[in-house]
């Protein structure tokens, strides 16, 4: 079974930068997808980053890309998010997450339910 856990949140100010970690145990997840989520009070669980297996595809929501940046080491079993140019509305408690299925279109990726494991998330607090 695997298990994620995040590393990396803060306080910044905006315009700052952060790099969150996600570092995987409990087997290889070098075969699995996974994707970044983010969590603010009072809103649902939206989709920030997904990247394929092998991190030959990346996918973003509109409102981080060109500012945020995902990519893994699968020696590592490690999942990275480099966060640039912060904003306010960025803050919000971060989950990793993985799947083992090969997911087929870039909507699945969005879609919290088609990942099977997730951490236990890490806070990021952009202040104006």
């Amino acid at each position: 079974q695997v298990q994620l856990v995040e590393s990396g949140g803060g306080l910044v100010q905006t315009g700052g930068s952060l790099r969150l970690s996600c570092v995987a145990s409990g087997r290889t997840v070098s075969t699995y997808t996974m994707g970044w989520f983010r969590q603010a009070p009072g809103k649902e669980r939206e989709f920030v980053a997904g990247i394929r297996w092998n991190g030959g595809s990346t996918y973003y929501a509109d409102s981080v890309r060109g500012r945020f940046t995902i990519s893994r080491d699968n020696v590592k079993n490690t999942l990275y998010l480099q966060m640039n140019n912060l904003k306010p509305e960025d803050t919000a408690v971060y989950y990793c997450a993985a799947s083992y299925k090969l997911f087929v279109s870039v909507s699945i990726y969005r879609e919290p339910a088609r990942y099977d494991t997730w951490g236990q998330g890490t806070q990021v607090t952009v202040s104006s």
